[in-house]
């Protein structure tokens, strides 16, 4: 029992190194412990269910010393996540531990690598979506290690480490069997190298230019975001950008900085959004202004209203969303709407098959209505006076997380990506942290430039090989400037996205057929 938890809590500290500002290569032997604790056991259903104990207690474990800081923004969130991650990937582990037992470890293996990244795709595109903990996420902040996530995405890392466990456990099984560690070394090794020599090898995007200024203008969330008159906190937000270069391209504000009953039907309504304009005109001519806005719209016809919409008492219908607006000197004003909102926060899972009892529950006061969205990848273009076309877009918070929906963006043309963000929810934990590092992965797998504008947190720069450039911290207001090029390059990634997953769920279906072909045969005595 006692060397069991010893392996169970050696097991967690190496899956949690990664999003604790350690380096997340440990990652590489991090299940090796739980895989020996599976070979431990024989094929009885008694043992089978001490293992699934031990599962559960490791991804558990793992789950809250990585994303406990989830409570200080919504206690809830820290039991749904931990429960569903447990019994998703748990799920795949237990499988993992019934097949091989009676088969062969190959088939086994592959069941557990092929299965837990199409786990990891169901959880990215699936209803109910966390993707916090998936195991390429780990390697974060090791850029130097990574570059090839711009062929292959997350992924691709969570690939690497599964089959580095797999090797490695072997090995360690068969400890005279010298092929099986050259074959551990050489699958750690490779993939190192082949970074290094992408990461050398990477060149500055030569021509067009652009300055961007980011505003960090660090408002309490809690309180002095609903207490201070939206105003005084455009007040904060336009004296930082009045201190942006004369020749600024872009000024940023975060997420929802803008909170003032803006219409979307009748956008120049807002007093917030005139006073934008009119800053735009007077100070800065030359700029567009991208802020994050809540935004609201109206449907008159009950039968064009999407399921997200409330209504009103007039009998109409509006939504409302979570929104990023781009502004220029001309008035023109374009609007982006988040498209992965936050479970439990912004929106509630499974809301169409509600979407009969949504009018029961809403005039019972109840919470399930949710922000609107569309699948729209809106890009904002700027004309500058140096002739230059500059095509951009501004991803809001959450999108962050999602590889394969963040390249869009640059697949749809954006040669420069913005994050607006309010990561202060979280307070000084690791939280706001592992956020920004998530954008380092997103500059490996498009190769653009990210800047981040955040409420606080980190506003800053990242260029293309996932380096960190001039940046605020926590708890800090004001700007940083830099001058950026701008890239039109397509990676592999970005023209595919998440293909490993794709492949993923197709070799794991066949892997489970195969196992149950093979189990059938064996039971009717056609297999030796």
């Amino acid at each position: 029992m006692k060397r069991k938890l010893l392996l169970v809590l050696c097991s967690v500290v190496l899956l949690s190194v990664g999003w604790l500002r350690i380096s997340g290569i440990a990652l590489l032997a991090a299940l090796v412990p739980l895989l020996i604790i599976s070979d431990s056991y024989d094929s009885t259903r008694r043992s089978f269910w001490h293992m699934a104990g031990w599962t559960a207690i490791t991804f558990c474990l793992w789950s809250v010393a990585t994303i406990w800081w989830v409570w200080l923004a919504a206690p809830i969130g820290v039991f749904a996540a931990t429960i569903v991650q447990t019994v998703l990937f748990g799920s795949v582990f237990m499988l993992y531990h019934y097949t091989c037992k009676r088969c062969s470890a190959t088939i086994s293996g592959i069941i557990l690598a092929s299965g837990w990244l199409a786990a990891e795709y169901i959880y990215l595109n699936g209803e109910i979506s966390f993707p916090w903990l998936l195991l390429g996420n780990g390697l974060a902040n090791d850029i130097w290690a990574i570059q090839w996530y711009e062929y292959t995405g997350v992924l691709g890392g969570s690939l690497w480490i599964l089959v580095s466990n797999l090797i490695l456990f072997h090995a360690i099984k068969r400890r005279s069997d010298r092929q099986l560690w050259y074959g551990f070394a050489a699958w750690a090794a490779i993939p190192i190298i082949l970074s290094q020599i992408l990461y050398w090898s990477w060149e500055e995007p030569h021509g067009e230019t652009v300055t961007v200024t980011s505003i960090q203008p660090n408002i309490e969330p809690y309180t002095e975001k609903f207490s201070l008159p939206q105003a005084k906190q455009d007040d904060i937000i336009l004296s930082l950008a009045a201190q942006s270069p004369q020749d600024v391209d872009f000024l940023l504000a975060p997420e929802t900085a803008i909170d003032n009953n803006i219409w979307e039907n009748s956008i120049t309504g807002s007093s917030s959004i005139r006073r934008y304009i009119d800053f735009i005109r007077t100070k800065r001519p030359k700029a567009q202004f991208i802020s994050g806005a809540t935004t609201f719209k109206l449907y008159s016809d009950q039968n064009a209203k999407p399921f997200s919409a409330r209504p009103l008492r007039n009998g109409t219908w509006y939504d409302v969303y979570n929104s990023a607006i781009a502004i220029d000197s001309a008035a023109n004003i374009a609007v982006h709407h988040k498209a992965k909102l936050v479970i439990g926060v912004e929106m509630m899972p499974f809301m169409e098959l509600l979407q009969p009892f949504t009018d029961f529950i809403v005039d019972l006061g109840g919470t399930t209505g949710q922000l609107g969205t569309d699948n729209f990848y809106r890009t904002f273009t700027l004309n500058t006076d140096d002739g230059i076309k500059a095509c951009s877009a501004a991803p809001i918070c959450y999108e962050s997380v999602y590889g394969e929906h963040f390249a869009t963006f640059a697949r749809r043309g954006a040669q420069v990506l913005f994050v607006l963000t309010n990561d202060g929810w979280w307070d000084d934990t690791p939280g706001y942290k592992q956020h920004f590092s998530y954008s380092r992965m997103r500059a490996i797998e498009t190769r653009r430039y990210i800047v981040r504008s955040a409420n606080t947190g980190i506003s800053g720069f990242i260029n293309s090989r996932g380096n960190v450039l001039d940046t605020l911290g926590w708890n800090k207001r004001g700007i940083v400037t830099r001058t950026i090029p701008l890239s039109d390059k397509t990676t592999f990634y970005t023209q595919y996205g998440d293909m490993l997953g794709r492949l993923g769920e197709f070799v794991f279906m066949l892997s489970i057929l195969y196992f149950i072909v093979y189990r059938f045969r064996r039971r009717s005595h056609l297999v030796d």
